[in-house]
């Protein structure tokens, strides 16, 4: 039986809920993807942190970016990426993190960037101190460099549960085949590459070897460091936008992105909160399917 004390409890639960931003409370979960090799679920919108996040010890600019960070963890955010070739970026997530309270759902990725092992053995747990994460949810090889060393290092690691998944990362369409011989070759559970509306090269034969080894896929540069969204803003969406729940570009690109049935998450850069919110908003909603990403992909390349 509802009682008097019972309801106006409830009535307070509502109304703090009510004030959340953008109605948290009661937001439905993300759009989550599976990690073929273990079956780790993440949310399909990430977050990158390339100059973004690089602001040294300024700390006006540190508790910038914390809100940020608090925003995406609001919307149900999982996967950070960063890398020790972002400048001060991994020591900004730390700090952020930490004042948050190390939020739930955390799924910590960097990446190890130095040509000799050794060395990256260092600076993988100069990231595990910086971050203040210890294991990492994903270690990878960045941009191939020195990757038969640091493959070694990450495989043992694994094997002593210090990563739980591993990968290479590629930003450069050139060395394409050299992914493809690795993603062939050696267990590793996650690449990294460039793939949006505009550049797709990926799909030539990246994204269909993933699917086929049961590897994951991370999509960087879904806005092409911004010029899609430049491009695009103030242009009117596709008619067919509501279909899917996107209500700004960000939402049709993102969307078109993860809808791919091989790639598991997108990780758009952002500085701002209400970007990230727009960012985040991807995540919910539906998916649009083969015939609607073709639409899509048509209507941009139309503008």
């Amino acid at each position: 039986m509802l009682t008097r004390r019972r309801f106006l409890e409830c009535t307070a639960l509502a109304g703090l809920a009510a004030a959340l931003p953008g109605g948290l409370a009661a937001a439905p979960a993300p759009i989550t993807k599976t990690v073929p090799r273990t079956g780790a679920a993440i949310p399909v919108i990430g977050m990158g942190s390339w100059l973004t996040f690089d602001v040294g010890d300024d700390m006006s600019a540190r508790a910038a970016r914390t809100r940020v960070l608090k925003a995406f963890f609001a919307r149900g955010g999982g996967m950070i990426d960063s890398s020790p070739m972002y400048g001060s970026s991994e020591a900004v997530i730390g700090h952020g993190l930490a004042a948050l309270g190390r939020p739930e759902g955390l799924f910590a990725a960097t990446k190890v960037w130095t040509p000799g092992q050794d060395h990256g053995i260092r600076q993988m747990a100069e990231s595990e101190r910086l971050w203040g994460v210890r294991p990492f949810d994903l270690l990878q090889v960045h941009n191939l460099l020195g990757w038969e060393g640091h493959l070694e290092t990450l495989l043992d690691w694994k094997a002593q549960g210090r990563v739980r998944h591993i990968g290479i990362t590629t930003s450069h369409g050139r060395r394409h085949d050299e992914l493809a011989s690795i993603m062939t070759s050696q267990p590793i559970d996650f690449v990294q590459l460039t793939y949006n509306i505009d550049d797709r090269a990926a799909e030539q034969r990246l994204l269909p070897l993933a699917r086929e080894k049961g590897i994951a896929v991370i999509a960087n540069r879904p806005f092409q460091r911004g010029a899609l969204i430049d491009r695009l803003q103030g242009r009117p969406l596709p008619p067919f936008a509501a279909e899917i729940g996107a209500a700004n570009w960000a939402q049709v690109l993102l969307k078109w992105i993860v809808a791919h049935p091989a790639v598991t998450c997108a990780i758009p850069a952002t500085t701002r909160v209400d970007h990230m919110q727009e960012n985040m908003g991807a995540a919910r909603g539906p998916l649009p399917d083969g015939t609607t990403r073709r639409r899509i992909a048509d209507y941009v390349a139309a503008l």
